[in-house]
């Protein structure tokens, strides 16, 4: 039976999180969502149980991209039966076309954006606007050395916990121990470049207007790092409580990527044999390795 509603109508409140588990199964139905199996593995290391995800296929997937015809913007226009809703007058919520966390979404802008210029209070909105309605991490990989595989903007959403159900991602293991100067903290576990913000008092605001504060402290956190100039790249995550930035110098460790999601704990590696060298080499040193290393 045909939707009565385009795919990219504007969502109602409260209407994400059953719009991206309805789209997800009629994708599935359809053949437009290929999910991608893992294995997940514990790796605790300095108080953070880091879940590493062993990736089924990733390999064979890379090949036959990399084979096929030369990159086109998947979202200009997005494949309708990947498409949730329209979130505010500027974004779309899409599925992510090959997820290893399942109901992996998209937020996705428009019109094309680059994907290394800094974000803006429509962004942060519209990022708010699905956290205040999932229980769920938000991240954004600036630029191809930050993880970014597209360069038309794109943050995406993931549901959590992401791991154990004792925290919402490994990283909220350690998240007591920080320490603030100010409004910006840093956790000690981490020996790498970061900042960390709390967000706790956004819990009740509109988007608009936790749009405007969520900017403000990603401007101050960029210009601390001095990432607030495009082609600096970096990784930010937000869930409701708190906002992660992370300085990047590269892509990968010796063949295994990082995006944003290694900062939350969460990693992914394409083979055993990835994930026995990650092991002895230490998650904590990997993630130094492609971020900016401070010990």
């Amino acid at each position: 039976m045909p939707e009565a509603t385009a795919p990219d109508a504007p969502l109602e409140r409260g209407e994400l999180g059953p719009a991206i588990r309805r789209r997800t199964r009629a994708a599935l139905a359809a053949g437009a969502l290929e999910p991608i199996s893992s294995e997940t593995v514990t790796v605790a290391e300095a108080g953070i149980p880091f879940a590493v995800r062993v990736i089924s296929g990733l390999a064979r997937r890379r090949r036959v991209e990399s084979a096929g015809d030369p990159p086109r913007d998947p979202f200009a226009p997005p494949d309708p039966a990947l498409v949730v809703g329209a979130i505010g007058d500027h974004h779309l919520c899409v599925l992510n076309k090959y997820p290893v966390i399942d109901y992996h979404a998209l937020i996705v802008t428009r019109e094309f954006e680059d994907q290394e210029t800094p974000l803006g209070c429509r962004d942060f909105a519209a990022l708010w606007s699905c956290l205040v309605e999932t229980d769920g991490l938000a991240f954004y990989n600036a630029g191809a050395a930050a993880g970014a595989s597209q360069p038309h903007r794109h943050l995406q959403l993931v549901p959590t916990p992401l791991a154990s159900p004792l925290h919402a991602t490994p990283l909220d293991a350690v998240l007591e121990d920080a320490r603030f100067d100010g409004g910006v903290g840093r956790l000690p576990a981490l020996p790498f470049l970061h900042g960390l913000g709390r967000l706790r008092q956004l819990s009740a605001r509109a988007p608009a207007d936790a749009g405007a504060t969520l900017l403000a402290l990603y401007r101050e956190l960029a210009r601390a790092f001095a990432c607030d100039r495009p082609g600096r790249p970096y990784n930010l995550l937000v869930c409701r409580d708190w906002m992660l930035f992370v300085p990047r110098l590269r892509a990968d460790w010796q063949g295994i990527g990082v995006n944003a999601l290694g900062f939350a704990g969460a990693l992914m590696v394409p083979d055993r044999d990835s994930l026995e060298r990650l092991r002895r080499a230490g998650v904590l040193r990997v993630l130094s390795a492609v971020a900016i290393a401070t010990r």
